[in-house]
């Protein structure tokens, strides 16, 4: 195994920096540091956390533009794209500095008149966070803020395609930890290549007390069945394939900018990302014409490698060889760079792949339905279920579409759901656990019963 390892500008196939490919020396050095800082950590009262939390929150909104510059360079978003992604990112510190304050429990008698029930929380101990490539800080931070909100040390493992920008975060939490004389062991950036070696040897370590992970379902499902032996605490935000319900009375126009938004954002790479587009068939030619025209003049950025690329081409050639018809895009470009256009797929038939698997590009597929029952049944009908969209000025059919759409996040008229006050989370295989909203420091606290006299 190499030493260093390159990282890649996905713009231009260059590399932009060669990075230390940390090994088990490394880690286990970390989670020793871990288990070394936090005890001091967790007797912190809750505002003194909550005053690092917010001051954290302020340093990276202070360094914004040199954080959204690294992420346009590593991961190839737009550099205002990349500035909602930082302002986004930064606001889990402040929401949990918000949240620190406020840790749950209660007290009272019990029922049976015997004695008294209390309940309080306690951090759960060192935790592993691993995070992917497609939001460099902002899946980081919903992980580190509650994390250390709740009193626990955090071992941060990013992606090898984009750890520049937590490299950065690190360097930033680290000068936060000095103005506070806080031991820098408390949160780690750990830069590798060696994930699957990273994830065994760490889980087996009876220090470690939790493992939080966004990425694929196939690899949430293996660090699943490594925390089995220890029974690890664990919260999986894993794989999407989110149906985009268009009702026959929905505004075509709003319609379009929410799909726009929910298919667009990153060049669609993002697990919430509307992939199957199911329009009434009264309404499935005006819209097709309609998100034809915005998609097109929609500025799409490169995905994140020729992998992606050429996987996202081959689910395309699939579905054409299999009966789909091609509207726009479909054509990987000439040029440097992993570039692929936006594309829309029209008829798609429901055994094709594309329907059933997670897109991650610029590609919205089409299919109609005749009743909202039937593109609801249709919208349902996938193993996933981590967002759903759902569009209609109709009040029943709305809400409908709310009580039946079954995910873990349901968007009604909007494309755009995140929200650092909102529990982020699926349902099925897209995983277990919450991020942000008052849910998201729970996954870091173990319930303690009290009882007394």
């Amino acid at each position: 195994m190499s030493l260093t390892f390159p990282v890649i500008n996905p713009s231009d196939g260059s590399t932009i920096t060669e990075l230390e490919n940390h090994d088990s020396t490394q880690w286990m050095s970390a989670l020793s540091d871990a288990v070394a800082a936090g005890p001091s950590w967790a007797a912190k009262t809750p505002r003194e956390r909550s005053v690092v939390l917010t001051a954290i929150f302020e340093a990276l909104t202070e360094r914004a533009q040199e954080l959204a510059e690294i992420i346009h360079l590593e991961a190839g978003k737009s550099v205002a794209e990349a500035l909602g992604e930082v302002a986004y990112g930064a606001e889990y510190f402040r929401w949990f500095a918000e949240e620190a304050v406020r840790l749950p429990g209660r007290y009272g008698q019990s029922p049976s008149g015997i004695g008294h029930i209390a309940v309080t929380r306690a951090p759960v101990g060192p935790v592993l966070a691993i995070t992917p490539w497609n939001f460099p800080i902002a899946m980081a931070t919903r992980k580190i803020a509650p994390a250390l909100a709740a009193g626990c040390p955090v071992l941060v493992k990013p992606a090898s395609e984009t750890p520049l920008t937590m490299v950065k975060v690190g360097e930033i939490i680290a000068s936060v930890f000095d103005t506070f004389n806080i031991p820098q062991g408390l949160v780690s950036i750990i830069t590798t290549t060696r994930d699957a070696e990273l994830s065994a040897e760490l889980m087996a370590d009876p220090r470690l007390a939790k493992v939080t992970f966004t990425g694929s379902t196939n690899v949430g499902r293996i660090l699943v069945r490594q925390s089995a032996d220890r029974l690890l605490r664990t919260s999986m935000e894993l794989g999407g394939n989110a149906a985009f319900v268009i009702d026959e009375a929905a505004d075509l126009d709003e319609a379009v900018s929410g799909a726009i938004a929910a298919k667009l954002r990153n060049a669609g790479q993002v697990c919430i990302a509307a992939n199957r587009f199911l329009v009434h068939e009264s309404r499935a030619a005006e819209f097709t014409s309609k998100l034809a025209t915005a998609m097109q003049n929609t500025p799409i950025g490169p995905v994140i490698s020729a992998r992606q690329r050429d996987r996202i081409a081959a689910l395309v050639d699939e579905a054409i060889t299999d009966g789909a018809r091609l509207i726009i895009g479909g054509e990987v470009p000439d040029g440097s760079g992993f570039f692929y256009p936006a594309t829309i797929l029209a008829d798609v038939p429901a055994q094709s792949r594309i329907v059933h698997e997670e897109i991650f590009g610029p590609v919205a597929t089409i299919a109609t339905f005749t009743d909202l029952a039937e593109g609801v049944a249709q919208a349902n009908s996938t193993e996933f279920g981590l967002a759903a969209y759902g569009f209609s000025n109709n009040v029943k059919a709305t809400q409908y579409m709310a009580e039946h759409l079954e995910a873990g996040m349901v968007g009604i008229n909007r494309g755009a759901i995140s929200d650092p006050a909102a529990p982020f989370g699926g349902i099925g295989q897209s995983g277990f656990g919450r991020e942000g909203g008052t849910e998201g420091i729970e996954e870091y606290l173990s319930v303690r019963y009290l009882a007394l006299p």
